[in-house]
C-alpha cells in the first residue's frame, strides 16, 4: 500500500468537515483519506464518523459537516423538504452501487424459506412469538427500506399487515437480531456478514438480486459549502473518483480489507469483510458465486444522473414514504455539472 508520503502534500488551509457511516461502502473516503488522496488535490479534511443517517441528516442541516456518504434518500428529504429540516444540498457523484443484503435470524431454515418463497405460508402457521414479525431497515428514506418492501411484496407479504418494519443504525442491527429483538434486516454491509459468520444469521437475497443495478450511497455537499468552495467540492469529488477506482481494482482487495478493518471505518475483521468483496458470498445457506455485491467505478455508476435520482424517488413513492406531493427540480440537486468538472480536472 503507497504511504501518503509518496502523494503531493499541498494542504488546503480551509477545513472541510466529512461524515460517513462505519459500512464496506465508505471505502472510497477511508481509502482517499489513508492512501493521502485529499491531500494529492490540496483538500483539508477532518473525518467525522456518525452512527447512523439521522446524524448526518441532521449535521448537515444544522452545518456541522460540509459534506458525507450519504443515502440518497436525505437528498431529497433535505432538498425537497420532505420533513420540517429543509435545506439546500447538492449531489456531485455516486459512491456506489449494491452493497445491501437482507438477513434472517436462524429461527428461520433456509430449506423452508428459500429465497422468501416459503416466509408467507412460515408465518401463517408456524409464528408462535407475542408479537408482530418484526424487520429492519437504516432510514424511512433509504434504499434498504425500498429493497426490504420489495422483497417483501415478492414473498407475498405487506406491511403493516404481515411485518412490522423499524429503523435502527447499522452496525446495532446485528446485536438487536442476535437478542431476539429483531427477525431480520435490511442493512449494507459488513453488517450482514457479522451476523452470518457468528452464526446468528444468514442471507436469502443480495440488493444486486432485488434490483440489479440500483444505486447505493451517494456523496451529499450542503448547498452553503458548493456556492463558498465550487473549486474544493469539485476538488473532493476527483479525489473520491480516483479512490473509487482504487476500490473497483481486484489488485488492491487486501489492501482495502486493511483499510476498512481499521477501528476507525468498519473495525470488522478481514474475514468479514472479505465475505462480500470477494467472488463468494457465504451467506448461511448455498454460498453465491461473482454477487458483484459492491461495485464502486465506472460512469455508469458514479455519475449522478436524473434516472438514478428517479430510481429512488419512484421506490420511496411505491413504498409510501413520500408526501403525496413532491416538487423539485431532481437536477438541482443531482449535480451533473460538478461530476463533469471533476472528472475533467
Amino acid at each position: 500500500m503507497p504511504d501518503a508520503e509518496d502523494l503531493p502534500q499541498q494542504r488546503s488551509s480551509r477545513h472541510l468537515r466529512l461524515g460517513y457511516v462505519p459500512l464496506s461502502d465508505c471505502a472510497p473516503i477511508a481509502v482517499a483519506r489513508e492512501l493521502g488522496i485529499f491531500e494529492k488535490y490540496s483538500l483539508n479534511v477532518h473525518l467525522s464518523r456518525e452512527l447512523g443517517w439521522a446524524s448526518v441528516r441532521d449535521k448537515i442541516y444544522y452545518g456541522d459537516l460540509d459534506a458525507a456518504q450519504s443515502i440518497a434518500g436525505i437528498a431529497f428529504a433535505l432538498g425537497l423538504g420532505f420533513s420540517d429540516l429543509r435545506c439546500e444540498v447538492a449531489v456531485p457523484m455516486i459512491l456506489n452501487l449494491h452493497g445491501n443484503a437482507v438477513t434472517l435470524s436462524n429461527e428461520f431454515k433456509p430449506a423452508e424459506i428459500g429465497k422468501g418463497e416459503g416466509l408467507k405460508n412460515h408465518l401463517r402457521y408456524g409464528w408462535k412469538k407475542d408479537r408482530p414479525f418484526t424487520l429492519a431497515a437504516t432510514h424511512r428514506f433509504s434504499s434498504h427500506n425500498i429493497l426490504l418492501h420489495t422483497w417483501l411484496k415478492r414473498c407475498g407479504l405487506s406491511t403493516p399487515g404481515d411485518v412490522e418494519i423499524v429503523f435502527l443504525p447499522p452496525p446495532l442491527m446485528p446485536r438487536h437480531l442476535q437478542a431476539g429483538h429483531i427477525d431480520g434486516y435490511c442493512v449494507g454491509e459488513p453488517w450482514n456478514s457479522v451476523a452470518i459468520l457468528e452464526g446468528n444469521g444468514w442471507c436469502p437475497v443480495t440488493s444486486s438480486e432485488l434490483s440489479h443495478g440500483h444505486p447505493e450511497k451517494v456523496l451529499l455537499v450542503s448547498g452553503r459549502y458548493l456556492r463558498e468552495n465550487r473549486d474544493d467540492t469539485i476538488g473532493l469529488v476527483s479525489s473520491l473518483l480516483e479512490a473509487c477506482r482504487k476500490c473497483q481494482d481486484p489488485e488492491f482487495q487486501e489492501d482495502l480489507l486493511e483499510i476498512l478493518a481499521m477501528e476507525q471505518y468498519t473495525g470488522a475483521s478481514p474475514d468479514v469483510l472479505r465475505n462480500s468483496l470477494s467472488n463468494q458470498f457465504i451467506t448461511g445457506a448455498d454460498p453465491l458465486l461473482n454477487p458483484a455485491f459492491h461495485i464502486f467505478h465506472g460512469d455508469s455508476v458514479n455519475r449522478p444522473t436524473v434516472e438514478k435520482a428517479s430510481w429512488v424517488l419512484a421506490g420511496l413513492r411505491a413504498i409510501g414514504a413520500l408526501p403525496e406531493i413532491t416538487a423539485g427540480s431532481l437536477s438541482r440537486i443531482y449535480r451533473e455539472d460538478i461530476f463533469l468538472s471533476a472528472q475533467h480536472a
